[in-house]
This record gives structure tokens, sequence and C-alpha cells, in this order.
């Protein structure tokens, strides 16, 4: 890393996330951008609203990207770091093409961008990188220079994504009843994909079953696993499973779902659990629903002690991990060899996802890779 905290060429960092309802009139006009194309009814779109019903129409992410806006303009700004920080999102206010409208004119020309999904996968990457082409098309059919955007490598295995979640562990075990806490299983759960999905994850070279998306969380759930016994001095049984399936029941997806994995774990005798919810970087709606809501009423009816352990979020540590990551990339943008950062047995992720990396089934053009038209 440079002595100096100088991100040039980069004149700006687009933090890039989902998006979310902020209100019940917003449910079903968010589900139509989540769902375009799909030719799926509203009423159907209704029907799935009812998570977000819950609670009120508002998903929680939204606040919580801002609360993570906040955590990166502080510690930049506390390290002396000067890059302006912006927010836009895939499916909802702020759109992600305002976003980079609003940049172009603010004069950035160089972009580095942060999506809020760890891991490689389609969904995770290379849709966030289709929708970064798109915009910027938009931007050129307007008339406007499209800045260059690169986006930061896979953080999954980074020291300060880490951290985190091997202290929530820790603290989720801590709050077990002591008689059932040297026994509990750690589920390690992600959001669940269809296998061709997972099979096909990150670079051509290492597709097969489970891909990358696979690979890279059984690293953090080993990496997290092996902390945890290190730190108590007690093993604990764990396996990586799924949660938040969606899509037609025909289609293969990854398994097991972690009711179904609730349920197994009690047939089996397993004092307690903690949910460890790894493939998420906040407490989103599918952390709120799918783990809070409906597995924690499962182990309830079960008799099984479960506590849910915390995710990233806006920690401090996080905040500086991408503060490292901007400095990593700028620093080998400029030409100065480093050392990329990295926890477990995989390595850093590559900084320029390759061509056929995280194909879909009708690609379109993305920015921000090998293949890309946006150079």
């Amino acid at each position: 890393m440079r002595d100096a905290l100088d991100a040039t060429p980069y004149d700006a960092l687009l933090l890039l996330s989902f998006g979310g309802p902020e209100g019940p009139d917003d449910v079903v006009p968010f589900l139509e951008n989540v769902t375009r194309g799909r030719g799926i009814p509203k009423e159907r779109l209704k029907e799935v609203g009812q998570h977000y019903f819950l609670f009120g129409g508002v998903s929680p992410i939204n606040a919580q990207n801002r609360a993570l806006l906040d955590a990166l303009r502080k510690d930049f700004a506390d390290h002396g770091l000067d890059l302006p920080v912006y927010w836009g999102n895939r499916n909802w206010d702020p759109y992600l093409t305002d976003t980079l409208r609003e940049m172009a004119a603010d004069g950035r020309r160089r972009i580095l961008v942060l999506a809020t999904s760890a891991y490689a996968s389609y969904s995770g990457c290379r849709q966030y990188r289709e929708d970064l082409g798109a915009a910027l098309t938009t931007l050129e059919g307007e008339g406007l220079e499209p800045p260059r955007v690169d986006k930061l490598r896979h953080y999954f295995n980074h020291p300060g994504f880490l951290e985190p979640m091997i202290e929530g562990v820790l603290a989720s075990l801590a709050e077990l009843p002591e008689e059932v806490r040297a026994g509990a299983h750690i589920a390690f759960t992600t959001h669940s994909i269809p296998d061709v999905s997972a099979d096909t994850s990150g670079p051509v070279e290492g597709h097969g079953e489970g891909g990358a998306y696979v690979r890279q969380h059984l690293d953090v759930a080993t990496t997290v696993a092996d902390a945890v016994r290190e730190r108590t001095g007690t093993p604990h049984e764990w396996r990586l499973v799924y949660q938040s399936r969606s899509g037609a029941p025909h289609v293969p997806w990854l398994e097991p779902d972690i009711c179904d994995h609730l349920e197994a774990l009690h047939g089996e005798g397993v004092p307690a659990v903690v949910m460890a919810p790894i493939g998420f970087v906040s407490d989103h709606m599918e952390v709120l629903y799918d783990l809070d809501t409906e597995a924690t009423a499962k182990a309830a009816e079960l008799g099984l002690p479960v506590r849910r352990s915390a995710t990233v979020g806006d920690d401090p540590r996080f905040a500086a991990a991408i503060r490292e990551l901007v400095l990593e990339r700028a620093a080998t943008e400029s030409g100065t060899a480093v050392k990329p950062c990295a926890l477990g047995a995989l390595g850093a992720s590559h900084d320029l996802c390759p061509a056929g990396c995280c194909p879909a089934r009708t690609p379109r053009p993305a920015a921000a890779g090998a293949d890309s038209p946006y150079a």
C-alpha cells in the first residue's frame, strides 16, 4: 500500500445495491422492477409482497445503505482519503442511472464500484455489471460521455468482512443457555440460487459442481468456524445451508433449506443452533423474514434453542476494509505492486471479471469486465 492515501486514478466510489421499498405503496412497483420481463401478474406480486407488508412495506436495506454510506464517508475523512461516495440502486430510488448521470455532471470520470454482494454469481456480480452497462448506454444515448467504471474485487474473505462475522457468532454462542452452548451447531446461511447458476459462477476454469459461489461460502464458513474454535477452545459442528429460494419448483436450487436443516438437526438431538448469515452484507428482508421470522418460528415449534448472529452492516472494520480495497485497486491501476489482503484458502479474487464469468442464459453487455465494451 502506498504511503499517501491517494485513490488516483479514481475520483469517486459508487455504492451499488439492490434497493427496496420504503412504504406500502412502493412494494408492488418495486417487485415489478425486480421481475421485469418475466410476465408475473400483479396479483402474484401482491402475494409475494406480503413479506414486506409484515414490516410496514419498508425494506430495511435502504436505511442500512445510508448507514454504510455514513460509515464509509467517516472512515475516508478520518484517514485523509479525499474520495466522494455516491449511492445508486438497481431496483429502486436512488436509481443507478440517475446516480451515474449525477456523477457525470459532477465531472467524475473514473469510478470504483462497491456492490453489496461479496460473492461470485450471476445475481451477485454479473447482473450488477449488466445494469452498469445498461446505465452507461443510457447516458451515451442522452449525449453524455459516460465515465469509466471498475468494480472492486469480491471481498468475502477480507479480514474486515470476516472479523465482524466471527464476533457475531461468538456473541450468539454466548447468548445460548450454558447447558447447550458447547453442543451448539452453526448453520452458515446464504441465498439459495439455481444449481446451474452456482455451477457456472466464477471464472470458466472453475465451473463445476457449486462453482465459485459454493467454494467461496465454504471457505468463509471454514475460516469463521476455525476462528470460533481457536477463541473458545470448543469445536462446533457446522454446515453451509440455504434460504430465500424463489422460482419454479421443478428447477433445482441449492439445498438444504435452513428450515429443513433445523428439523434434521432436531431429529439428531442437536441441543441448539446459531444461524450465521454469511451470505448477506446487512440485515435486509431475507434476513429479517427468512431467518428472524420463518426459521426462528420453526425452531420454536421444534423446541430448539436458536440464535441468529449479526451481519457486517456498517461495522467500522468493514468500512476500513473498503478503504483498503479502494487503495489496493488504485495502486494496481497506477502500476504499483501490492499484496492483496485475504484470509482463508482461496486467496484474493480477481480485479477484472474474465470473459465467461458467471454467465446468464441471455446475457447483456456488461461493464467492468474483460469482455466489456465500456473500457
